[in-house]
């Protein structure tokens, strides 16, 4: 098989362009006989495969949206963003079933023999490219809330986005796409999209993220760009060194990481064992993207994530009251989005996001005397010890440079004489004492930023899109405190 025909690569499943537009073609016959029509909904709940775009294509085709589910959920989850976005049916793999007790649903198995069951005479005419997706907020301050894009009837549509391709040097066809994140995210589903637009071929990890499995699929299908989060680099550089010297990576263009802080050390070392100036920064949410950096502005500007995109007008830091903060002062960081959006069903959200016409995430940052934005911590993650503000994006980037943590949460507990206190919550890869952690951390930072405290996890709570549910681990602290998580 010529690999030029090839469209997806998942593990062993290799799929040419004329299977998969057959596909498509098959699933919106499916979908068509299940009931599905113009303006409807599906749910997709499954991991990184194949028929998770094919089936969004032949809703797309449809006119029908649809609605990634993080096969993680559990049943009543998974009810609640059925019926919150009136989707029919979901379609499901293996690892959802549990979740899908009596909900409108079909199994992977159910929808091959659909599909098998089908025969198509004429060409069906769908768009195997273009995907109409209604994404979910992380739910970090409650459930997940869908984001809803506000546009005039007579605008025309929406605005052009920005052209992230042409910017990283990958906007030919011939290129290579790999994602690293699952595919219900906002990241690697919108840059995949992207990448099929464009006439690349993509490449999907099957399961969990594996960092051994990544490089070699990067050696061995010729991978020129990928999109990660800080953690997939973190579990990158944890290999031994005789493991990351066993794969060749000279085809990468272009490393692309979002949706959490990159600890500066983490990225100087990954600028490291990538071929040069090839480690790309955007800063953003589900929402939108606000600003990005690349590989040469982050060496003259380390821990910065840049400056606006084209798109946004401008990035403006605020205070509580809505007042503009000087240069170098911390305060929410704002921008100015190409296009308003609104949680569907959450007013209350939507006051506590937009200023007129600014919009923010939530985060805390400043902006330096050239414009570029560095990121300090989420608003509601702040700890305020003794009067001192502590963001703990700060702590656990001196954590994972210890080479016993695995991965770690920091957050603030209740304390009679401070306030609040600081703990830190590891995830060990190596034996390792709470009285190691602590000293570790007083040879890096102030004292009044290190932890008092330190427990240990065999493995730390994430929501959906791999983010750590620090309300989570906040809750049993402040549950009698009298304050919310």
């Amino acid at each position: 098989m010529d690999n030029r025909d090839l469209i997806f690569v998942c593990g062993d499943q290799r799929v040419t362009r004329a299977e998969y537009h057959e596909r498509v073609g098959k699933a919106a016959r499916v979908l068509s006989d299940s009931g599905i029509h113009e303006g409807d909904a599906i749910g997709v709940a499954m991991r990184n495969r194949p028929e998770f775009f094919e089936l969004i294509a032949a809703a797309t085709s449809l006119g029908a949206r649809s609605v990634p589910i993080a096969w993680r959920l559990k049943h009543e989850e998974v009810a609640y963003v059925i019926q919150d976005s009136g989707a029919k049916i979901v379609f499901f793999d293996l690892d959802s079933n549990h979740s899908m007790e009596g909900l409108p649903s079909v199994s992977l198995e159910r929808y091959e023999e659909l599909l098998g069951s089908i025969d198509l005479t004429r060409d069906a005419g769908v768009t195997t490219t273009g995907f109409s997706i209604e994404l979910y907020s992380s739910g970090t301050t409650g459930r997940p809330k869908a984001i809803e894009r506000d546009i005039p009837r007579d605008s025309g549509g929406p605005p052009a986005m920005v052209n992230f391709l042409s910017i990283l040097g990958v906007a030919g066809p011939g290129e290579v796409h790999m994602f690293c994140g699952p595919l219900y995210h906002s990241q690697p589903i919108g840059f995949a999209t992207q990448a099929l637009a464009a006439g690349h071929r993509v490449v999907m990890l099957e399961g969990s993220f594996d960092a051994e499995e990544c490089l070699r699929a990067i050696d061995q299908e010729g991978v020129t760009w990928l999109t990660c989060v800080p953690t997939h680099l973190i579990r990158i550089l944890a290999l031994p060194d005789e493991v990351l010297s066993r794969y060749n990576l000279s085809s990468v263009k272009a490393v692309f990481h979002s949706a959490a802080p990159c600890p500066r050390d983490v990225k100087a070392r990954a600028m490291e064992l990538f071929p040069p100036n090839t480690i790309w920064e955007v800063y953003g949410g589900t929402e939108g993207a606000m600003t990005m950096i690349s590989p040469q502005e982050w060496q003259k500007k380390p821990g910065s994530v840049g400056r606006a995109l084209p798109n946004i007008a401008e990035i403006r830091i605020l205070d509580s009251e809505g007042n503009d903060l000087p240069l170098g002062e911390v305060g929410l960081i704002y921008g100015q989005a190409p296009m308003s959006f609104h949680y569907r069903g959450a007013p209350e959200l939507d006051a506590q996001t937009w200023k007129g016409s600014l919009y923010t995430l939530g985060d805390m940052g400043y902006l330096d005397e050239d414009g570029y934005l560095f990121v300090t911590d989420r608003m509601k993650d702040m700890i305020i010890t003794g009067g001192a503000n502590v963001y703990p994006s700060e702590v656990e980037a001196v954590l994972f440079n210890h080479p016993a943590v695995g991965d770690a949460a920091v957050i603030g507990v209740p304390d009679e004489e401070w306030g609040e206190a600081i703990l830190a919550i590891v995830e060990p890869r190596l034996p390792i004492t709470a009285e190691e952690v602590i000293d570790y951390c007083r040879q890096h930072l102030a004292h009044y930023k290190c932890p008092r405290f330190v427990e240990f996890m065999d493995q730390l709570p994430r929501d959906p899109n791999g983010k750590i549910r620090k309300r989570e681990l906040r809750e049993p602290y402040w549950a009698h405190a009298g304050r919310a998580v």
